[in-house]
């Protein structure tokens, strides 16, 4: 129900039309403008979702690195989702944080989407209970969600200008369906996306005002994707808050009012709701933000990774005895440099990550495990270990970052602990500078010769031990600045080191052309990947499989395969990975393969492994959770939360490029699974699939109390989990449907021999189709129970009356 705005009236009185514009936008990068004579204090923003950034993108303030949406929807779990929510409140409330900017709601429609890893799943009701458990979790504790991106950013390319072509019902019952239930759970902000929407852009469409506001009662702050406010012509369209600010689309907005263009009514419900915001998170007035509940951050990014984490196949190899094993093989680029997170603005900094070779050689103290890197995935230059870095100034770990004017004066210098580093607000004079310089002692390990470079998408000159050894300027692809920002691609120059002895390196970034984003720098001095040949890498990790009782090869995909900004190309593991894994598990050495990927990848080998486990981007805890899932400490929770091709020409939905700037969602209804049972194709792995170590058996299934009762017994000889999945078909139906969706779902504990039942809800409404208004046909749907799409040993017939 919409909340009243009425006792907000006499405050909205004492602002002049100048201070309401100035509320209406943002204040800089991150937050809201205060106005102290009404007791309103500026409200920060961050990016989230998997995670809680704050207002500074700074590792001298690291962050807790929880897994991504994509491995939180693999959970099915909306209490963990809830729990996920309230430790982002906890993060928040540490950072100064008021509003979180998450969860990513919109779908998996292709597998081929560059930024599925922070979206949840490619289904509507399992995408939507989750992400209204989330925006729970977070508001109980007194920190505003805002889901995003309303609606239809469901790819990457030309996501600023493209534009969405889709029919009604197909808005309604698939994109729109995980937005009414975040607001039903109650959202206080919501953010509008870069994209339009039949010809619209969003920040300027009817759809922010019907559904959202007319039917679904909507009372919280529309917020817009940074910097996608594009005129005034959002201002009667429901757009409440234009991020960062000022807002140059709305500079003339005082004019505008005063000259009768635009209404000062629709200025003063703007301001209205972001009052009644500021009351909520305790912004306004006496009020003080809600105490969250106690975090223990590390054990809950542990405990959810591995809730997240699926067993896609196993021959019986796992789980691994960890008392009887004397050598293990590890084995892959990510099992030593694990991805635990995607790339793009989600990005948070954690203050430490556990690999999964860390992992491993923790929960293996009695074997010896030795690692091998096999194939490069990693591309471009990666941040130097901060243990081999002097600070030049403080003698302690670390570096020197200078700003400079065009003359060359200092303006500001920081000492920093990285050195990949990113400014996007904060205090540092960026948009004064001329050039930013980073200086630091660098002492290698190793004899050999390196890859010392940048990346940037900005020019730079390094010198090591003053000579000049690169003048050069990074290549921007593509037209996406946020992604050449967000992603910079490298250069780089061989460099000879010997190991214990230091090099001084000072590199100039100069703070012009192409890809310069005012008031905001990305730039990374690092290490590029060495130069070996790929056969030689293969036949020292073969070499190692061989000697050992079991190989574990971590695979996975880089910043250049999943990043907001650009989309994917094809499904395939980059660099030789494919090849790697096949040459290793021809030794016979039973081999693992753990998955480091935040979306679908294709694995061409999987019949000829032991096993394979898709760990996601699982959190800053993703080594401690696999461990302990291939050691059999812990079960691995998690189901597919988006269905896995065998090869790419088997996906019925690959379009994500627009043609003339439109991109056509003819499929309609029918995305992921929906579309794979349509087409009669059989998938790799199929959606909501997962293994487990115990064995179940399902009992029975019975209408009850307006949902469907579900027994099942744990068979197996330890305790599990399962998920139970109840979908719906109806094949006589008078309208064009899925042959099948999922209505329903929720997870089951039991220990050995126990049986437990659990009650799933269905409200009518789940078997409702849209057509000018939401329509239950009448009649019989068959109720099909089990553990995935196409597992399902359970039925019942669910009649609606006429």
């Amino acid at each position: 129900m919409t909340h009243s705005t009425d006792h907000l009236r006499p405050l909205l009185s004492e602002l002049t039309l100048e201070q309401k514009a100035a509320l209406v936008q943002g204040a800089d990068f991150w937050t809201t403008v205060p106005i102290p004579g009404i007791d309103l204090r500026a409200m920060t923003l961050s990016d989230g979702p998997a995670g809680v950034r704050g207002p500074r993108w700074d590792e001298r303030e690291p962050s807790l690195n929880l897994p991504s949406g994509s491995a939180l929807a693999a959970s099915w779990d909306p209490d963990l989702a809830y729990r996920y929510g309230a430790a982002a409140a906890a993060e928040a409330r540490r950072k100064g944080v008021d509003v979180v900017l998450g969860p990513t709601i919109n779908l998996h429609r292709s597998p081929l989407g560059g930024r599925h890893f922070e979206c949840l799943s490619e289904d509507p009701e399992l995408t939507g209970e989750l992400g209204a458990a989330y925006v729970r979790g977070l508001q109980d504790n007194g920190v505003a969600a805002t889901p995003k991106h309303y609606v239809a950013n469901d790819s990457e390319t030309d996501r600023f200008t493209v534009d969405i072509d889709v029919d009604e019902r197909t808005l309604r019952e698939v994109y729109l369906a995980p937005f009414e239930r975040a607001v039903d759970a109650g959202a206080w902000a919501l953010m509008s996306a870069y994209n339009s929407v039949d010809g619209v852009t969003m920040t300027e469409n009817e759809l922010l005002e019907t559904p959202l506001n007319s039917e679904w009662g909507f009372d919280g702050v529309v917020v817009s994707d940074w910097t996608a406010v594009r005129s005034l012509g959002s201002v009667p369209a429901a757009q409440d808050l234009a991020m960062p600010g000022p807002a140059p689309a709305w500079a003339g907005l005082v004019a505008a009012v005063r000259a009768g263009e635009v209404s000062e009514a629709d200025l003063d419900r703007k301001v209205l709701r972001l009052l009644l915001l500021a009351e909520r998170v305790g912004a306004l007035g006496t009020a003080t933000p809600t105490e969250t509940a106690p975090l223990d951050g590390p054990a809950f990014a542990r405990e959810a990774g591995v809730a997240g984490t699926v067993l896609l196949s196993n021959d019986g190899v796992l789980p691994l005895d960890a008392d009887t094993l004397a050598r293990v093989a590890v084995i892959g680029h990510n099992a030593r440099d694990a991805r635990t997170q995607g790339g793009g603005s989600a990005t948070v900094l954690p203050e430490r990550t556990v690999s999964p070779l860390e992992g491993l050689r923790a929960a293996l103290p009695g074997a010896e495990v030795t690692y091998d890197i096999g194939a490069v995935v990693q591309e471009g230059v990666a941040e130097i270990p901060l243990a081999q870095l002097e600070n030049p100034v403080t003698g302690g770990p670390g570096i020197r970052v200078s700003f400079h004017d065009a003359d060359g004066r200092e303006l500001f210098a920081e000492d920093r602990r990285s050195t990949a580093l990113v400014w996007f607000g904060g205090d540092a004079p960026i948009e004064a500078s001329r050039t930013v310089v980073f200086e630091t002692r660098y002492t290698p390990e190793a004899d050999g010769e390196i890859e010392l470079g940048f990346a940037g998408a900005n020019p730079a000159r390094m010198w090591v031990d003053g000579a000049l050894v690169l003048d050069d300027a990074p290549v921007i692809e593509g037209r996406d600045l946020g992604a050449a920002f967000l992603n910079p691609p490298s250069v780089t120059a061989p460099v000879h080191v010997t190991g214990g002895s230091a090099i001084d390196i000072r590199v100039e970034f100069v703070r012009a052309g192409a890809g310069a984003l005012s008031g905001a720098l990305s730039a990374t001095v690092g290490i590029a990947p060495e130069r070996t040949e790929p056969g030689e890498l293969i036949r020292r990790a073969v070499a190692s499989a061989a000697a050992a009782e079991v190989a574990v090869v971590v695979v996975g995909t880089n910043a250049k395969v999943e990043s907001e900004g650009y989309d994917r190309e094809n499904l395939d593991l980059p660099g030789h990975q494919d090849e790697l894994v096949r040459a290793v598990a021809a030794t016979g050495t039973p081999t693992i393969v753990v998955v480091n990927a935040g979306s679908p990848v294709v694995l061409p080998w999987a019949g000829e492994v032991a096993a394979v486990v898709q760990g996601y981007f699982g959190g800053q805890e993703f080594g401690t959770a696999i461990a302990g899932i291939l050691t059999g400490a812990d079960e691995p929770g998690g189901r597919l939360p988006t269905t896995w091709p065998a090869s790419l020409a088997d996906v019925p939905v690959t379009d994500v490029a627009p043609e003339d700037g439109v991109l056509r969602y003819t499929e309609g209804l029918h995305i992921g699974y929906r579309a794979w049972l349509r087409q009669g194709a059989a998938p790799a792995f199929p959606f909501g699939h997962g293994l487990g170590y115990t064995s179940w058996s399902w009992d029975a299934a019975r209408r009850h109390e307006g949902g469907v009762e579900v027994s099942v017994t744990n068979t197996g000889d330890r305790s599990g989990k399962h998920v139970v999945q109840v979908y719906a078909e109806r094949a006589d139906s008078g309208v064009e449907r899925p042959v099948r969706w999922l209505v329903g779902f929720a997870p089951v504990h039991a220990a050995p021999g126990e049986s437990a039942t659990v009650t799933i809800d269905l409200p009518e409404r789940r078997l409702a189709h849209w057509a000018d208004g939401w329509l239950v046909e009448p009649g019989a749907y068959t109720i099909r129970i089990g553990a995935s799409v196409v597992d399902l040993p359970l039925e019942l017939t669910w009649t609606v009356a006429e």
